[in-house]
């Protein structure tokens, strides 16, 4: 019996011993596998599952940007359990976080709330260590799947036959992505295409894949391969996640109706509430980015009846109620949203609902009306500081179209003051400021029209205006005696106002607001809690003088300040404020003043309809302000300022409103060069030059040289009119210029010469008209030649030539670009000024010499 207990000993020994030596791809897959999974991979899973339990928790939907995410994650299903999961595509996301998007929507990878931050730490080297410590949760899941794949793949014939080293690939492939390492996630899922390309659930990896090409921004390969995958029919759980990656790399690539299409079919594929809820409100932005507001409003409704989360609930009824068409039931719709804002924890949002009853309100043409739900929303305690930004934005909006811009520049500035979404704060930043520059100019054109509309009254006339202004003044001041007396009585006593802002409304049982600061000692001594309760006051109440009744005189009055201290009425009572003298003798009589006025107030009134195009490409407005501008007579440098802002922005889309410009240009100021602009307005494209275009030219030059300018000026207007974007258009005006000069005088040649810079700068035409103009403008004196370069005599008394000679055009032989066709002569004489313009002796000077350089070369054929 002991023998037979030795023998089996001994053969259980070199069995155990044999199986040690075994190479490991020798040893047995299912224990492999069973090691693997409730080893390092199991460790794996659940590093990665705690890091999109983190993101889930730690997610905040930004219902301001262009698109919501449709994934914020809750459980992350990996490798086998995909396909045991019927709920797959519900309990498998990623979150992708919305960022800035100019063409669709930004594919960054998202940041991990909650999560410590990588600080120079690194997970364990690859052959198997443990994590080092401080890593975050995700280098830690990618640790634990590489040591999973170097401790347990069984790789026989280049085939991978432990099963469970696909989920270590799938694991290792999400975590990259998630660390912004998508080409290195894409190598690990090449692992699995190359050595497990018969597995069921190389779609998974395939999509992962797509995600891949997604993030390093290379749409066309992630469409290809999403498409691909529609195409092999794979399974319906696969498909579930497929159509919402596929969507939102759509949108990424900025191809928003293909992504209306896919959010259609991942709605109808997912069955998950929450899910259905945030496809359905991602679908609704996209169609209201479309300008399909009816089923961007039926998708919006669609979210809200699946929706599983209050924010989410309050923020589509927003969205219903922001596209309106404005032809539905609007009263049914009003009293829907005001009814829901008084029950229940709704009430506790009812700035938002006024806020979205205004919104409605517009849709429907009710403009008071909405102006009125927005200041009723103000009255309301903030929920979200975004709303109460937005809803100052529509009351200044309001003041804007009234013209008002002090009233909306103070709007404006509350809206920034609250807004906590950065692109809209930019955007009103700029707003703000140019509707400060146009405050500017606006109320300096009224004070001074103000003015001079008083020095042309009589004594009679200003003592009965001023009489009717004091009668108002007295009122005015007789109200505001009674507010503050009412004001002084009520004081310490409850006046029944019990609003969010009011002092009785029970908002909060401590004293002072509560910051979250739960330290316990006297207010004041925390600076950080009073550094919090300041910013607090103004972000609800702007900036307050210490004063009586602060809540209620100020805020009513600061408006209408403002609008004071512009228009220059002073807001200190003077004594003698009663008596129309006091008033009559602050008007100035001097002359010389008042043109002064009036100069100001033309220059800000040119200025100001050049900033209502610049600024709000507002043409009409624009327009009425430059012509209300020309009916009064401002100086000749204002008047061809306007005339010619007026015909720049008007005759290519509005030929008629330029057209009174155009006239008053070419009638009164002919030989300007504005009036050479609305002569031939600058064209910005040229064909190819044809071959009767450069026999016109040729025939032109010839008449030039045989000193037929008319003629030559003929053949140029007519082959102009009939070829207006020749490429030789510019050669012809520079040759029509000397034609000018020739015939009538310097003067003249030099307006057609500054035409030719200003519309043709960057041809070689337009930089030597340039050159030529500094030439001619200058101080040289002139010597006399004729048409060889040789100098003429000239008599006392005898009048001067028109122009230098020596300036000559493009030859005719010389079409091609270069300067060598010009005339013998031109090329071997010295040049030497022509003609003395100003009577002077000829004096020595080192200015450029125009000689070649002045000949026009023809531009490159476009």
């Amino acid at each position: 019996m002991k023998k037979n207990i030795l023998f089996l000993l001994v053969i259980c020994l070199v069995a155990s011993c044999a199986t040690k030596t075994k190479k490991p791809e020798q040893r047995s897959k299912l224990l492999k596998g069973f090691s693997t999974y409730y080893n390092t991979l199991f460790n794996a899973k659940d590093a990665l599952n705690s890091e999109f339990t983190a993101r889930d928790k730690g997610h905040k939907d930004n219902f301001y940007a262009p698109y919501i995410p449709i994934l914020t994650f809750e459980e992350q299903p990996l490798g086998s359990d995909l396909g045991q999961s019927t709920a797959f595509a519900e309990n498998s996301m990623k979150m992708a976080e919305v960022a800035n998007r100019p063409s669709g929507r930004n594919s960054g990878i998202p940041n991990i709330p909650n999560m410590p931050s990588n600080q120079g730490n690194t997970p364990s080297n690859p052959d198997g260590g443990t994590a080092t410590k401080g890593a975050t949760t995700l280098e830690i899941a990618e640790a634990k799947a590489l040591k999973a794949i170097n401790k347990y793949s069984v790789t026989r014939n280049g085939e991978e036959k432990n099963k469970q080293i696909f989920d270590a690939y799938i694991i290792l492939a999400q975590s990259r992505i998630y660390r912004n390492k998508p080409l290195e996630a894409m190598d690990a899922l090449n692992y699995v295409f190359t050595h497990m390309k018969d597995d069921k659930r190389i779609p998974l990896a395939r999509i992962y894949q797509g995600v891949a090409y997604d993030k390093i921004k290379d749409y066309h390969r992630a469409h290809e391969t999403f498409a691909k995958l529609k195409g092999d029919g794979i399974n319906k759980t696969y498909s579930k996640l497929l159509s919402i990656y596929y969507a939102e790399s759509l949108l990424d690539a900025g191809k928003k109706e293909d992504a209306a299409k896919e959010l259609d079919l991942a709605f109808e594929l997912n069955s998950n509430r929450k899910l259905k809820s945030r496809i359905a409100y991602l679908r609704g932005q996209v169609l209201e980015n479309l300008g399909q507001n009816d089923k961007a409003r039926e998708s919006y409704t669609a979210a809200y009846k699946y929706s599983s989360d209050f924010e989410f609930e309050v923020k589509s009824q927003i969205a219903i109620a922001k596209t309106f068409n404005g032809k539905g039931d609007y009263n049914g719709a009003k009293n829907y949203l005001e009814g829901i804002s008084k029950k229940g924890t709704y009430a506790s949002r009812k700035n938002e609902f006024y806020y979205a009853l205004g919104l409605m309100a517009n849709k429907a043409g009710k403009k008071d009306e909405a102006q009125q739900f927005f200041r009723k929303s103000l009255f309301e305690k903030v929920s979200d500081p975004q709303i109460r930004g937005l809803a100052y934005y529509e009351i200044g909006k309001s003041y804007l179209e009234k013209n008002d811009y002090i009233g909306a520049g103070t709007y404006y500035d509350s809206a920034l003051a609250v807004m906590t979404y950065e692109p809209s704060k930019i955007l009103l930043q700029d707003q703000s400021a140019y509707i400060k520059k146009i405050s500017k100019n606006y109320y300096l054109i009224k004070k001074n029209d103000s003015i001079l509309s008083l020095a042309k009254m009589d004594n009679t006339q200003r003592t009965e205006f001023f009489s009717k202004y004091i009668a108002k003044l007295k009122i005015k001041e007789e109200k505001e005696e009674q507010e503050r007396r009412r004001a002084e009585r009520n004081k310490g006593f409850d006046t029944g106002d019990y609003n969010a802002n009011s002092i009785f409304a029970n908002n909060n049982s401590n004293s002072f607001e509560d910051f979250g600061v739960t330290t316990k000692g006297f207010y004041f001594n925390n600076t950080g809690t009073v550094s919090k309760g300041t910013s607090s006051f103004k972000q609800v109440w702007g900036e307050r003088a210490l004063s009586d009744n602060w809540r209620f005189s100020k805020k009513m009055a600061s408006i209408e300040d403002m609008k004071s201290e512009a228009l220059g009425v002073t807001t200190v009572a003077n004594p003698r404020r009663f008596e129309p003298a006091y008033y009559i003798e602050q008007i100035p009589t001097d002359q010389g003043k008042l043109a002064l006025l009036k100069k100001d107030r033309d220059t800000a009134s040119l200025g100001l309809g050049i900033m209502y195009q610049n600024y709000f490409t507002n043409t009409p407005l624009a327009t009425k302000t430059l012509y209300d501008l020309v009916d009064v007579k401002p100086e000749e440098k204002v008047m061809l300022q306007a005339l010619y802002e007026i015909f720049a922005m008007n005759y290519e889309k509005t030929p008629q409103a330029a057209e009174r410009a155009k006239q008053i240009l070419l009638a009164d100021y002919p030989y300007t060069s504005y009036a050479e602009f609305a002569r031939n307005p600058k064209n910005n494209s040229f064909v190819k030059s044809t071959e009767d275009v450069e026999n016109e030219y040729k025939k032109a030059y010839a008449l030039y040289e045989a000193e037929k300018f008319g003629e030559s000026k003929e053949v140029i207007d007519q082959t102009l009119q009939k070829y207006p974007k020749d490429a030789l258009v510019p050669k012809l005006y520079l040759l029509n210029a000397f034609n000018t000069g020739k015939a009538s005088g310097k003067e003249v040649m030099i307006l057609q010469l500054e035409q030719i810079a200003l519309n043709y700068s960057k041809t070689p035409e337009g930089i030597r008209a340039k050159e030529m103009l500094n030439y001619l403008k200058s101080d040289l004196s002139f010597l006399a030649t004729d048409n060889k370069g040789n100098s003429i005599p000239q008599q006392p008394g005898a009048p001067t030539p028109p122009v230098n000679n020596n300036i000559q055009p493009m030859a005719s032989e010389n079409l091609n670009g270069n300067s060598n066709g010009a005339p013998k002569d031109l090329k071997q004489a010295q040049p030497k000024p022509s003609v003395n313009m100003n009577n002077t002796p000829q004096q020595k000077t080192d200015k450029p010499k125009f000689r070649n350089k002045s000949i026009p070369d023809r531009p490159q054929n476009q």
